[in-house]
């Protein structure tokens, strides 16, 4: 017998990121792989809801809505009472807090679309550079990015450069190698931020031996024991004296807690 496939209808009328990322957040905590996220975005008229709210009474879901416009969150609201579906407004209720207390009405809708497009396409243009510079493919890179990631493999170098890139911060990454010299780009001095990943070696250990595993590999392998590593790490910690750059330790961190440390250190610089 076939599962039914369960649907979250994430509407805006802008990008729709943020109800996007709380939805994502929430199914991260439920065991059930069998939710889809399906997002419509830039949602402008009442007809546009009406349409949507058709397409979820018919399909085994609920809707998750970040609108700003007053009559648009009235229209969803309503609508879905009468349809009978669930529709979970994210930021109502905080705007709404915002009214009351502050006196204060959201911007005009043609500016802040503009704006949140702007945010938008720089995210893109981040991310399309996480890709290119990307494992230090190309050291040019490392004189255009805001943020140089430096670490030995398996210390979450690529994943952590594509969440900082969906935050618009184009960010670059340089595996470090024993007996290998850095090059020379690394040492030109510009305005970005240089971040030194490091971790701990019986952790690295772990996770190096997995990665073996996976790939059908021996376990016996130099990548993976405890003397390559550690021989890695010293050279790594000798190179980020060398750049005097900030040295984040993941071993116990996940994607997101190190990429608000680096958030932090952005935001204390600027």
């Amino acid at each position: 017998m076939a599962t039914t496939q369960s649907i979250i209808y994430v509407c805006s009328d802008a990008v729709g990121e943020t109800a996007d990322a709380v939805v994502r957040a929430t199914i991260r905590q439920f065991s059930n792989d069998n939710v889809k996220v399906k997002r419509f975005s830039h949602i402008q008229t009442e007809e546009e809801i009406d349409e949507i709210l058709n397409e979820v009474s018919n399909s085994f879901g609920f809707i998750a809505y970040t609108l700003v416009q007053s009559h648009l969150r009235k229209r969803m609201q309503q609508r879905a009472i009468k349809l009978k579906v669930k529709a979970v407004d994210v930021m109502g209720p905080m705007i709404q807090a915002y009214i009351d207390t502050f006196n204060d009405s959201p911007k005009p809708e043609p500016g802040q679309r503009q704006v949140l497009d702007e945010e938008y396409f720089k995210r893109i243009e981040a991310v399309e550079f996480a890709v290119k510079y990307d494992d230090g493919k190309d050291p040019k890179g490392l004189l255009l990015a805001e943020v140089v990631l430096i670490g030995v493999s398996r210390t979450s170098k690529t994943p952590l450069s594509i969440f900082l890139a969906h935050k618009g911060i184009k960010t670059a990454n340089l595996p470090i190698i024993a007996d290998t010299d850095p090059p020379e780009e690394l040492f030109v001095p510009t305005d970005r931020m240089i971040i030194g990943l490091t971790i701990n070696p019986a952790h690295l250990l772990k996770i190096r031996t997995e990665r073996l595993k996976a790939l059908g590999l021996p376990n016996k392998a130099k990548y993976a024991s405890i003397e390559q590593i550690n021989k890695e790490l010293a050279t790594a910690d000798e190179l980020m004296k060398k750049v005097n750059c900030n040295i984040i330790n993941v071993s116990e961190r996940s994607i997101e807690e190190t990429a608000g440390l680096i958030l932090k250190m952005l935001q204390d610089k600027s």
